[in-house]
């Protein structure tokens, strides 16, 4: 992909994400104003955007734009916006490595092809390459965009529908010493997030919150700039009176059902897992429980009735983009003990070329060289590979991984921890 050239009526540059008065502060709102607009969600009112500012300047967000330029156009208002800041994600073996992570992408409908994400997105991987973070990635709006400058599906979730009628949800078993707390949002976000940070740093794919959620676990509602009065929280304690586990949750109602949404959830065991869902199923006035889940999550296997569980969609979460094949490889772990040559096609330029690679032990060597090729593929199928959602096998199937060392580079990078789990959108 060669490298875009601002057309004559676009200017680019950073705004000032600390800015406090004047016109770079008008500028900053401006920016806000636009990614929102973006997103089809109006102009930020002004509790939106203070919560907004918050967040964006406890993480040091970098905000990119676009603007117009000429006659009868709004000079100071982005046609194109791109946010970023740095953070970790857990890439397996309880091991976190650097993570640049990347939201708020938009182009307005009226600058459409005209270069601007790519020029954007060159700008903010390449500046987070030079810093030496070895990963990239975002959580999408459209499956369509991204896969052309290099990232690729690393983890996927499915959303569940389980009834809870009488008679018709059941568990098998549950033995659970502990306790369940009710408490409002304000109260129990110093403990959910406790929780988050356990699961975190054992959990492959967990990647760091964003400060945004500390608000949301606080039961504050972005989309309407108010708290959520609706949202409720169970908390989940173990026999020593810890917190193992929280799910936020509410009531809806549509046409004849009645049910309840979950929003953030996690367990830190299968028994805190399961007497969550107990209770969720046990609410009052709900036919049905919505949730989102890993593709396999103890539920599954601890209902009598398997059909109690209808998994309502599969889709892509974490997309992923290796900006430093050596350092991303060496962190993750390993399955077989093994050697090849990975031939990796970049068509940004930034993380291509020709790499042994050596596993001994679950820990990988990998060097620059030039020798003949074993396999090759893009650096979005790495990508994809990289978490181990999907196998080197199926991505050979598809064509996007070739070479006579495909069975060996199965061999060594599949089946090399547990299946990866983010729960976190960006």
């Amino acid at each position: 992909m060669s490298t875009p050239h601002a057309p004559a009526d676009l200017t680019f540059s950073t705004v000032d994400v600390h800015a406090t008065e004047g016109e770079a502060l008008q500028r900053l709102h401006a920016y806000g104003d636009a990614w929102s607009r973006g997103f089809h969600e109006g102009s930020m009112s002004e509790k939106q955007r203070e919560a907004w500012l918050e967040h964006s300047r406890a993480d040091d967000v970098t905000l990119r734009a676009a603007y117009p330029t000429g006659p009868l156009v709004d000079t100071t208002q982005p046609v194109g916006t791109f946010s970023s800041w740095d953070g970790s994600m857990n890439v397996g073996a309880e091991r976190m490595l650097g993570l640049h992570m990347i939201t708020d992408v938009t182009v307005a409908p009226t600058h459409r092809r005209r270069g601007i994400l790519s020029r954007l997105m060159r700008e903010d991987l390449t500046a987070a390459a030079e810093r030496g973070v070895p990963l990239a990635a975002l959580t999408v709006s459209e499956g369509g965009i991204y896969g052309r400058f290099g990232f690729g599906v690393a983890t996927r979730r499915r959303r569940v529908t389980v009834t809870a009628r009488t008679g018709e949800f059941a568990l098998r078993h549950l033995e659970d010493d502990g306790t369940l707390v009710l408490l409002d949002p304000a109260a129990a976000a110093v403990h959910t997030t406790a929780v988050f940070e356990q699961h975190l740093a054992r959990t492959r794919g967990a990647v760091t919150r964003p400060s945004f959620y500390r608000r949301l676990a606080e039961g504050f509602d972005f989309e309407s700039g108010e708290p959520d009065t609706k949202l409720r929280c169970v908390l989940h304690l173990d026999a020593a009176g810890q917190p193992d586990g929280y799910a936020y949750w509410k009531h809806a109602q549509e046409g004849g059902t009645s049910r309840v949404d979950v929003g953030m959830t996690q367990a830190l065991t299968g028994v805190a897992h399961l007497r969550l869902w107990q209770f969720l199923t046990d609410v009052d006035l709900a036919h049905e429980v919505r949730a989102t889940l890993p593709l396999e999550a103890p539920l599954d296997a601890a209902v009598t009735d398997p059909r109690a569980v209808r998994t309502e969609e599969v889709r892509d979460m974490l997309w992923l983009r290796v900006l430093d094949v050596p350092a991303a490889l060496e962190a993750r772990p390993w399955r077989e003990d093994g050697a090849v040559v990975l031939d990796v096609a970049d068509p940004l330029g930034l993380a291509g070329g020709r790499f042994r690679l050596t596993t001994a032990k679950g820990v990988a060597s990998v060097t620059p060289t030039q020798d003949p090729a074993d396999v090759h593929l893009g650096v979005e199928t790495l990508g994809a590979l990289y978490l181990g959602d999907r196998g080197v096998h199926t991505h050979a199937a598809a064509g996007r991984v070739t070479g006579p060392g495909v069975a060996t580079f199965a061999a060594m990078a599949d089946d090399a921890g547990p299946a990866p789990w983010c729960s976190t959108g960006f």
